[in-house]
């Protein structure tokens, strides 16, 4: 037990502090298309260029250059706009601040494991903690120059780290990239300017409470019209008063409809954001709004119906119920999803399990669901796992923090918190302790069902071990005191134990019940009973 890590404690996961619906902008005139268009290429030139101009004052930026920015892009767009753009171009410097950290963070990992392999001998063999060394002299040569590739590179992200140089592409790195590769993209040229187009389109307003419908650069009324406040250049397309441009169609929200109607007609702020779709060819209007922070409850509270514990795995999650004792109840549970393909087609499989996952629960009369806290950013490297591909491309398909995130803004509804646990030696454990004993000829209990209810019983608190091991020959003399039992402070353990009606032993006829709690009553060989004064003591043991 010597090198076994210290476990962290559960937590209860934080309620999310925003939320964001989208509908489809439907029936949309030829004119309306043509116009969305123009303004948002028109401000998606004004963001890449305040883009830039941010970029170069790197770690100088203060509130005298924003404000200098906002007035040099007020004239060419409005001032609400050119607040918007201000405003979202120091989140994405920022965005990309936080990427060349991680980046940075990663070339340290690997340069550690690589300069440690290089350390061993050809050949030694790794521990479970630590890989061995490279397998030929061929490869340990391969990984000495490659260990100062990394390390050059490594000096050029610090300098620009600690210059403020941050390296962003509107419209994305992988999408420019994807221009020298249309072939294996399956595009053509028009196909992915089109693309390239759409995504450095710049279509987003912050809301102001206070204001009419709580936006007055992008406002939705509660009856679903939608009107545009245009850029100063673009006044001569408006069809309404003020310079405002009012789209054909008429918008509604499925999902918290009402909370945004709400919103709408108290005049609080929402935000919107339009983008179109190139694949679909359609447009779309996302709106987003902050929620109050909710006390976080007690883990007690949440935990008085037992809890649901869950265990992700690469195609199926697997849940099982326990009581407030930690006992497994019922059979277990997995929802399966398919994580292959497009990005939203695997968001939508993770959205449709976690569903059915909450559907359950709420069946149950569970308020609590058990996750592992996982992250596996540190993990997916190849010095770390060596050739086991397969491994490293499971990792890293396994959208564990969007998971447990999405489950966190998915369960707020329902009133079902989420606790987050240690991800420590649940699956071992939970194979060493339940999986032969939750396995009958009616049902095979799998690893990933045991590692549910390992997860489960360590967030009720108890310990994932079954049962306390039996007792050995002369345990408290020999080896010790059992391995779960009362600390040596707590009162009364040495005490005796409370007593248990009826007979002790099978042997005693029914009738002596009343006397099989009393030794001294009966005539056994060494008991206090026997010793009469006319009784011999025992011998001595040293003669």
């Amino acid at each position: 037990m010597g090198g076994l890590r210290e476990l962290a404690a559960s937590f209860v996961a934080p309620c999310p502090s925003g939320v964001a619906v989208r509908t489809r902008l439907k029936q949309l005139t030829p004119a309306d298309e043509t116009v969305l268009a123009l303004v948002g290429a028109h401000l998606g030139a004004l963001a890449s260029r305040d883009l830039r101009v941010r970029c170069a004052e790197g770690l100088e930026h203060s509130a005298e250059t924003w404000a200098a920015r906002k007035r040099g892009l007020t004239p060419v767009s409005s001032s609400r706009w050119a607040g918007s753009l201000t405003k979202a171009t120091p989140d994405q410097w920022a965005l990309a601040r936080r990427g060349q950290l991680a980046h940075v963070q990663s070339l340290e990992a690997g340069i550690r494991t690589i300069a440690h392999r290089l350390s061993l001998p050809v050949g030694a063999k790794g521990s479970k903690h630590a890989p061995g060394g490279y397998r030929s002299r061929r490869e340990w040569h391969a990984k000495a120059r490659c260990l100062h590739v990394l390390e050059d590179r490594l000096e050029r992200e610090r300098a620009d780290h600690e210059a403020g140089v941050v390296h962003v592409v509107r419209g994305g790195k992988r999408l420019a990239r994807t221009r020298h590769h249309l072939a294996d993209a399956g595009l053509t040229a028009s196909d992915w300017r089109r693309r390239w187009e759409a995504e450095r389109w710049f279509l987003q307003a912050d809301g102001e409470s206070g204001k009419r419908f709580g936006n007055e650069t992008i406002r939705a009324s509660p009856d679903g019209e939608v009107s545009i406040k245009l850029p100063a250049p673009l006044t001569d397309l408006a069809n309404a008063p003020h310079g405002r441009y009012v789209l054909a169609c008429r918008v509604g929200f499925a999902h918290r409809g009402q909370e945004w109607a709400d919103r709408v007609a108290a005049n609080r702020a929402v935000a919107y954001r339009i983008h179109y779709d190139v694949d679909r060819g359609r447009w779309y209007l996302t709106a987003s709004w902050q929620i109050p922070v909710v006390q976080a409850v007690s883990i007690a509270a949440t935990l008085a119906h037992g809890v649901i514990g869950v265990d992700m795995n690469a195609d199926h999650l697997a849940a099982w119920r326990l009581d407030v004792h930690g006992n497994p109840t019922g059979p277990p549970r997995r929802f399966f999803y398919d994580l292959t393909g497009s990005a939203d087609h695997r968001d939508a499989q993770v959205r449709h399990a976690l569903t059915r996952l909450l559907n359950w629960a709420r069946t149950c009369g569970v308020q609590a669901i058990a996750v592992e806290d996982l992250d596996f950013g540190a993990e997916k490297t190849r010095e770390k796992h060596g050739l086991r591909k397969r491994f490293r491309q499971l990792i890293s398909g396994m959208p564990t923090g969007r998971l447990r995130a999405r489950l966190t803004s998915m369960a707020d509804q329902t009133g079902i918190t989420i606790i987050a646990v240690d991800p420590a030696y649940t699956s071992r454990w939970g194979a060493q302790h339940w999986q032969k004993a939750l396995t009958h000829k009616n049902r095979k209990t799998t690893r990933h069902d045991a590692a549910a209810v390992a997860i489960g019983r360590r967030a009720l608190g108890h310990p994932i071990r079954r049962r306390t091991a039996p007792p050995r020959a002369h345990q408290r003399d020999v080896h010790g005191h059992r391995t779960v039992q009362a600390d040596r402070r707590a009162p009364g353990r040495e005490g005796p134990r409370p007593p248990v009606p009826g007979p002790r032993t099978r042997s005693v006829p029914p009738d002596r019940g009343a006397n099989a709690g009393n030794q001294n009553a009966q005539h056994r060989s060494g008991r206090s009973a026997e010793h009469e004064s006319w009784q011999q003591d025992s011998l001595p043991l040293s003669l």
